[in-house]
């Protein structure tokens, strides 16, 4: 067998990124429990047709096909692409299990998706992501718009991670707003828009021109209220110097001014009112959230989302939500990049129980069995070598305590590798320090 190669934008951590991550997605879950969120988890496939019908491209789906030929054809596994976020799946959740859930719903979601993008650095083809949603039946307040940071300000302060500011805007406002200026179509002068950190103001006054037919007036009222951005409720104001009118405008003002006034009552600084947030996909119809990781701001939005009317909906059921997806993985790559994690040892192991001859290792096992049982993490040293071997085998792997079994009735002792302190300790009693209990995570 030739020496493998990793493949280009499928992640795999080491053991101790690995702790790190589990440490970060108990933190996330946590958080999304205290506020009410309940565990959900879809299947990996969709229809084809459900992935590519919410304004993705085919380019981004993973199809999924059988090495040989399947006989069912295109109604077959051709059919089927693996999911490439958390939403769309989601949706068809709620629709097939209506009669089953309690409106309103309150799911949050912790999976790998899968897109076929251009691997880089923060961005991969296989990724995990923490979803929450809130979906009602029929109409869904728009207070809710305004509880989805609270939620993410918590869960990423909840880590030891650099602080984060989320993005926001209201599509009702460049909707409205671009009507407003007489713009017949609005969702292209959007998807326009939102190319502007990436192709720049002039480049987007000729795109709104050719998908939107916008004059260079329009164009350039387009510019200015992209512009617009505040800390707090004023980005109204120079929303209304713009002088443009439109009902649906003033809703998406006043939306987005209850966003930013509830998040700076929870935790001032979290929200910036931004008005060249579009997100680029069709479904969302309110607030939209983009979150940047500040001293990473060039790698884009590391959480992100919004509200969406229309995406779960058949008939006449229909079931308006909002949602916000943390980008775990991306968070992760990025920060391992920067060697801005740590976690204090590569095991869980807390103590390492040596053994004094292998005719002996029974009485080890039971001395392990019983730290076990008061949630100590132990492992049994994997040979009878001399002390000395054992000792620094546990330094290799980073377990902090060395448990002797006492020869002939003498007692037990445990020494503390680090200081080189040793007393004596029985299994049934002896508790470590809390902060060698578990490896412990913190800033790089």
């Amino acid at each position: 067998m030739s020496k493998p190669t990793p493949i280009s934008g499928f992640p795999e951590w080491t053991p101790a990124q690995r702790m790190i991550e589990q440490f970060v997605l108990d933190r996330i879950r946590a958080t999304f429990e205290l506020y009410g969120f309940a565990p959900l988890e879809t299947r990996s496939v969709e229809p084809l047709d459900q992935l590519l019908r919410k304004g993705e491209t085919s380019k981004e789906v993973y199809l999924l096909r059988r090495l040989q030929a399947d006989a069912e054809g295109p109604a077959g596994d051709d059919a089927l692409g693996l999911h490439f976020d958390l939403t769309v799946p989601f949706a068809r959740y709620v629709l097939e299990n209506a009669g089953k859930l309690q409106f309103p719903f309150r799911r949050y979601q912790i999976q790998k998706v899968w897109r076929g993008e251009r691997p880089q650095e923060g961005r991969y083809r296989e990724f995990l992501q923490a979803d929450i949603d809130i979906v009602d039946r029929d109409t869904l307040p728009a207070h809710f718009e305004a509880e989805m940071p609270l939620v993410i300000g918590d869960a990423l302060r909840s880590l030891p991670i650099p602080p984060v500011r989320i993005q926001v805007n209201n599509r009702k406002i460049c909707e409205g707003f671009y009507r407003g200026i007489g713009l017949t179509d609005p969702e292209s002068a959007l998807r326009a828009v939102d190319k502007l950190d990436k192709i720049g103001p002039a480049k987007v006054a000729e795109l709104l021109a050719e998908t939107a037919g916008a004059s260079d007036a329009q164009a350039r009222a387009c510019l200015s209220l992209a512009e617009i951005s505040a800390p707090d409720a004023s980005f109204a104001d120079a929303v209304r110097a713009l002088g443009v009118s439109h009902p649906l405008l003033d809703e998406g003002v006043d939306e987005l001014v209850a966003v930013v006034e509830t998040a700076a009552a929870h935790s001032p600084g979290l929200c910036v009112a931004d008005l060249r947030i579009a997100r680029g996909l069709d479904y969302y119809t309110g607030t939209v959230y983009e979150t940047q990781l500040v001293g990473y701001e060039r790698f884009g939005s590391i959480c992100s989302g919004g509200r969406y009317d229309n995406l779960a909906s058949s008939g006449a059921a229909r079931f308006p939500g909002v949602g916000i997806s943390i980008g775990v993985t991306r968070l992760l790559g990025l920060l391992f990049g920067a060697d801005a994690l740590s976690v204090s040892r590569s095991v869980p192991t807390c103590v390492l129980v040596a053994v004094t001859a292998e005719e002996q290792r029974a009485d080890s096992n039971a001395v392990a069995d019983a730290l076990r049982s008061r949630g100590v993490p132990t492992e049994v040293s994997p040979s009878a070598a001399k002390f000395g071997k054992q000792i620094r085998y546990a330094e290799r792997r980073g377990i902090p305590y060395v448990w002797f079994p006492g020869a002939e009735g003498a007692a037990d002792e445990v020494k503390d590798i680090r200081s080189g302190e040793q007393v004596a300790a029985a299994a049934g009693e002896w508790t470590p320090p809390r902060a060698d209990l578990r490896p412990l995570v913190g800033e790089g």
